[in-house]
Formats: structure tokens, sequence, C-alpha cells
């Protein structure tokens, strides 16, 4: 028997490539470079990074990668800004979703439980071009790429797991909590710096790091990096833990999405 979410997926897979087409291209309607900016952003970024942490502030990572200079401190911030941001992208937009799609809902014939997965995709396409630029930074300053690269999928996976389930939740409770919105918002800020995106867990004393990997973030961060710059393999098990862990959350915020639909077309 296929579990509930696999199944409303599947079932309705072209229409939801073409609601997250849909957001992909609206997002840029009307700009004069069009779907060109989702490059130019991230490139953008990444020489804004450069220059100010390593130029104007000479940050380093590590002893190890000191002698990299300043590009090698700007790619791996920006690898976990990479990370950050496909979180922040669906965490955020999750609580208006519902809202956004009004329309939808007084549709009887309507899936409205794939709405989460057009917000993922949306923000995994952003995410998917950030990489790009991400490897193409790592090969101009390393020239070389480590097979291990070819795993970051695998790697990533568990966090698309993870929020598909949280936005299922956020986005039925958006309907009838309205302030729901605005604490995603600080809670997204602190996670990005209660995460090891702008430093390494090993300076922490052992008595934080605990807290530290309690940011579903964190551990997805770490392996990120693993995985394409170091040529690390992922940890397995902590990776299997984690999915564990999303599978259920995810199960559980689709129980609770389908549960309370009911209610949406009274509350809006």
């Amino acid at each position: 028997m296929i579990p509930g979410p696999i199944r409303s997926f599947l079932n309705n897979r072209h229409l939801i490539w073409q609601l997250a087409k849909r957001d992909v291209v609206g997002r840029y309607r009307g700009s004069a470079l069009g779907l060109v900016w989702s490059l130019i952003q991230p490139l953008l970024m990444l020489c804004v990074y450069t220059y100010v942490f390593g130029v104007v502030l000479q940050v380093r990572w590590s002893d190890r990668l000191q002698d990299q200079g300043e590009v090698a401190f700007a790619v791996i911030l920006f690898s976990g800004l990479i990370v950050h941001g496909l979180f922040t992208e669906c965490f955020t937009r999750a609580p208006t979703l519902v809202i956004e799609n009004a329309n939808f809902v007084k549709k009887v014939i309507f899936p409205l439980e794939i709405l989460p997965y057009t917000v993922l995709l949306s923000a995994l396409f952003h995410t998917a071009v950030s990489m790009v630029v991400l490897l193409a930074a790592h090969v101009i300053l390393d020239r070389d790429l480590a097979w291990t690269v070819v795993l970051l999928p695998v790697t990533v996976a568990p966090l698309l797991i993870l929020m598909v389930g949280i936005t299922w939740l956020l986005a039925s409770l958006g309907v009838f909590l309205r302030d729901i919105g605005q604490v995603t918002s600080v809670i997204s800020t602190v996670l990005l710096f209660v995460s090891p995106i702008f430093f390494p867990v090993e300076r922490l004393p052992e008595t934080m790091r605990g807290i530290v990997y309690l940011n579903p973030l964190s551990l997805i961060v770490d392996q990120v990096r693993a995985v394409v710059l170091y040529g690390r393999m992922p940890d397995w098990q902590a990776l299997g833990l984690y999915t564990a862990i999303a599978l259920v959350v995810a199960q559980l915020g689709y129980m609770w999405f389908q549960r309370t639909r009911r209610g949406f077309a009274d509350a809006l």
C-alpha cells in the first residue's frame, strides 16, 4: 500500500510540475532578464561574500584552508547559505500557501495537498542554480571536483522530506492563525545563526555542539560540505536517523493537513 503523500505526488505529478513552473516563471515575469536573474543573484552574492569576508574582514574558516585565501571561506559560507535558503523559502511561504491559493480551496476536485510540493520544486530550482555556481567556484578554486559530489542529492533528500511535512503543518495552521507567518521569519533567522553556517562546529565547546545539532539545518549543512567541498563520504548513520524522523514528520504533517482542510473554506 502506497502512503498518502507519495500516492498524491505520483497521481498529480504533471499538475505539480506545471504549478511549480508557473511559480518560477511568475517570479521573474516583467523583468528584462527574466530567468537569467536566477543565475545572476547567487553569482553576485558569492562575489559579495568573497569580498566582504575574505578581503575586508579577512576571515578564515580553519588553518587547513588558510593558504587557499578568501575564496575558500566564501565557498564554504555560500554552501551553508544555499541550504538555509532552501529551508527558508519553504518555511516562510508555508503559512500563506493556502491563503494565496484561496481560489483552489472551493474547487472540490483540486488536490490542495500538492501545494507544498509546488513550493518545494520552486525552491529546488533556485537551489540547483546556486549549486551550479558553488560547484563552478569550487572548481576554479581547487581545480578538482571529488566524485562524492554525486551523493549531493542523497544528502539533501532528508531535508526535502522534512520540509514537505513542515509545510503541510504550517500551511494548515496559517489559515486559522495568521500570525504564524511573522513567527516563521524570526525562527528562520534564529536557525541561520544557530547552525554551522558561519562557523565550524569544532570551534564550539562540547556542551554547545549538541544544541547546534538540534537545528534541523546543521547536519545537512555539514553533509553537503563533506560531499561537495571535502570529498568525504556522508555520515550514513546520522542521515538515516534524520530521514526516519523526517518521514514521521511528513506523514504527520500530511495527516494534519488532510484532517483540517475541511475548515479552510470557512476560515477564508
